[in-house]
């Protein structure tokens, strides 16, 4: 007879343990709060990013999850593309921190290209005093909004997934997890439920090394002519973002310039990117407030200085901003990728990937499962 499994939360993370329990043989529940997954995982660029991963376990992870993502998304009829990236460079310093990254990185598909072979690569990128840019083959974009929409249905036709919405769990107490006077059984439990982990277990979620991070966002509107961007595209500030970069050796004098340079935008946790989903919208992004709280409102001038630093490396032919949003997820403060823990024999709560959830979800939550994990 199979094992059970309940899984709680139906966002990225949660739908990576189902599909991981449900290809080992068990019988897979979700039990999910609303009527679809509308937190972090649908509140993002959609990037599957290995190279914000630093070489080894990390990166690995990010090349697997990416290949349970193309299963997935083929599965799903969701439509991705695996356009890369480009991290355009305007002074030598950026150029530089590029060079030495893909000489320490022998295996990833990298290369610093010039000015004009990066114009090659992408209509939309700023060509006035551009020096040439770190192209990478790895990153894939989705369109998470449509994806994590479209998965659940595939999981339950193909895997045989059972999905229950619009039911919060407000208490687990092994084996039983509870809604009310409704309740729930099953031979394992898995929490994945972003941030209302704090609601399931206070006890544990105030002992971890977690906070929450706040991002804004915004969307541009289709462009006009069905006009393609190609690979996503990123500003040099990204370079300081992503702990895959930390392996250049000038990374440091950068990062000194750029807190002198852009102190306001270091303050407020601004990095820019632009990816575009196969609707032509451009996504663009992001900021990074940390607290526990955050009161609900957008702060416009951290969309202006978003869309002023855009402007230096991106152009679009449409800029029109036709959405803007925010989303809140946690972040460890150990400089950990993510906390997996067993607070009771049975249950293991799996969260805490911050802004990797995209790109290590799928593979992560495959090692937990499987067996093979290792926090590192």
């Amino acid at each position: 007879m199979s094992k059970s499994a309940i899984v709680i939360g139906a966002g990225i993370v949660g739908l990576a343990t189902a599909r991981a329990l449900a290809v080992r043989g068990y019988q897979v529940t979700v039990i999910e709060r609303s009527s679809k997954a509308i937190g972090a995982s649908i509140r993002n660029f959609g990037m599957v990013w290995p190279i914000g991963q630093p070489e080894g376990k990390l990166y690995e992870r990010a090349l697997h999850a990416k290949s349970i993502w193309k299963e997935t998304l083929a599965g799903a009829k969701c439509w991705s593309y695996e356009g890369g990236s480009l991290h355009m460079a305007y002074h030598q310093d950026e150029l530089e921190v590029m060079k030495q990254f893909v000489e320490v990185s022998p295996y990833r598909p990298v290369s610093v290209l010039n000015a004009v072979e990066t114009l090659e690569k992408s209509p939309a990128v700023n060509g006035k005093e551009l020096l040439g840019s770190l192209w990478s083959a790895d990153e894939m974009i989705v369109d998470p909004r449509e994806a994590i929409a479209a998965i659940p249905g595939y999981l339950e036709s193909q895997l045989g997934i059972t999905f229950i919405w619009n039911t919060a769990i407000s208490k687990v107490g092994y084996p039983h997890v509870y809604s009310g006077a409704k309740s729930w059984s099953a031979d394992e439990v898995f929490v994945c439920s972003g941030q209302d982990f704090e609601t399931l277990y206070p006890e544990e979620f105030s002992a971890a090394p977690l906070t929450k991070c706040k991002l804004q966002m915004l969307r541009l509107e289709a462009q006009p002519d069905d006009w393609k961007i190609g690979p996503a595209l990123c500003g040099g500030l990204s370079l300081i973002h992503y702990h895959g970069f930390q392996a250049a050796a000038s990374l440091p004098g950068l990062k000194a310039r750029y807190e002198s340079e852009y102190s306001e935008h270091l303050k407020w946790g601004i990095h820019v990117m632009a990816s575009q989903n196969g609707l032509g919208e451009i996504t663009v992004g992001d900021s990074h407030e940390y607290a526990l709280t955050f009161d609900p409102f957008d702060r416009e001038f951290i969309n202006k200085m978003i869309l002023d630093y855009l402007g230096t490396f991106a152009q679009f032919k449409s800029p029109k901003v036709f959405q803007t949003w925010h989303g809140i997820y946690p972040k460890m403060t150990n400089g950990k990728t993510e906390i997996v823990i067993k607070p009771e024999s049975g249950v293991t709560i799996i969260n805490g990937l911050g802004g990797n959830g995209m790109t290590l979800s799928f593979g992560l939550c495959d090692e937990v499962v499987g067996g093979t994990y290792q926090a590192l």
